[in-house]
């Protein structure tokens, strides 16, 4: 992630949350569902504008902003009105589309293994998705996870490695790769196999 100097907070808000926003959404999209995520962006926002003057600089300024994301997300998903989450759609993808795109092909399979992939994410217990999407998708280093998620590094590790061990499994069960014309690495999600009815006594 992006070092912040002190010296350009003295810009004010209005830096921040253009540098910001953007990502905070898209964070918030993959922690807590595509229609939690405006509401809380907004929130979190204020919550920086109002945290701002007290900002000392003790961590990064991007370690300070997903602390505050993550805790109003996992208040809202232990809340007795949120915690409902929504499949992956158009929207969804839309909010996570990356800017650039080589060809509408490979832009097709890469979307295409990405969704599956955050499909079994999103699935995951709250202590090991948001140690994937911070690591995996955010960029961030074990010991920033650490102090945005207010727990041990050994804590980060473990959850870590039972996260991946977890969508290892998941993903060979649920998951059948492939590879596109271009030789691009692509799945297509495993139909699940009802159950044979049971047998007439």
């Amino acid at each position: 992630m992006m070092a912040w100097p002190m010296a350009r907070l003295e810009h004010g808000f209005q830096s921040i949350h253009d540098a910001y926003r953007p990502k905070v959404l898209r964070y918030l999209t993959r922690l807590a569902g595509v229609r939690e995520a405006e509401d809380l962006t907004q929130i979190v926002m204020l919550k920086i504008s109002a945290g701002l003057p007290d900002f000392r600089g003790e961590s990064s300024l991007a370690t300070w902003i997903y602390r505050i994301a993550t805790h109003a997300a996992i208040d809202r998903l232990r809340s007795p009105q949120g915690g409902a989450q929504e499949p992956q759609g158009e929207a969804q993808e839309q909010l996570l589309a990356d800017s650039t795109a080589p060809s509408a092909e490979s832009t097709a399979i890469r979307g295409e293994m990405n969704a599956c992939i955050r499909g079994f994410v999103e699935r995951l217990p709250e202590s090991y998705k948001s140690v994937v999407i911070l690591s995996e998708f955010e960029g961030f280093e074990n010991q920033q996870i650490a102090t945005i998620l207010g727990i041990s590094l050994d804590a980060v590790k473990m959850r870590l490695h039972r996260a991946r061990e977890k969508l290892r499994q998941d993903l060979q069960t649920g998951c059948s790769f492939h590879r596109g014309t271009h030789n691009e690495l692509a799945c297509d999600r495993v139909a699940a196999v009802a159950p044979p009815p049971p047998r007439p006594c």
